[in-house]
């Protein structure tokens, strides 16, 4: 059974680096080289879809981590899996105190409302979100060594 919970839970947080990965480097790439109203439009959709949908999954994640490292306490790797958690908590910090506030005024936008800094918003949701990628990575990078 704890090897399913650890397949699972790898695959669901290596899934997550995946879809975080291609928003980062494929998608808001994409979005930027498109005319300002396309890109923007394209950026607030995109904030209300993943929106809804990642804060259940970096939850979720975490939670199937935590469960991980409880029903492996007394076994070798456990280490990696609660430093992995750790991670995954810093993730969620991350994302609450910096990039959902920002998110949150995004996904309203339209191009008459948008404010005059918009580019500049969605240039720090980026940094701050390349930040939060780096750190589901290594968390990633951890489960995945624990595995070994």
């Amino acid at each position: 059974m704890l090897n399913a919970l650890e397949v699972v839970t790898t695959v669901s947080v290596g899934l997550m680096v995946g879809v975080e990965g291609a928003v980062a480097f494929v998608m808001n790439p994409i979005f930027s080289a498109l005319p300002d109203d396309s890109n923007q439009q394209a950026r607030s959709h995109g904030g209300r879809m993943l929106g809804a949908l990642m804060p259940f999954w970096y939850i979720g994640s975490l939670v199937l981590v935590a469960i991980w490292a409880v029903a492996a306490w007394s076994q070798e790797g456990t280490g990696l899996v609660v430093t992995a958690a750790g991670l995954l908590i810093t993730s969620v910090i991350m994302s609450v105190l910096l990039l959902v506030p920002i998110n949150n005024r995004g996904k309203k936008w339209t191009p008459e409302t948008r404010p005059a800094d918009w580019k500049e918003q969605m240039k720090r949701w980026d940094r701050y979100h390349y930040a939060r990628v780096a750190v589901i990575v290594a968390a990633f990078t951890l489960l995945v060594t624990a595995l070994v």
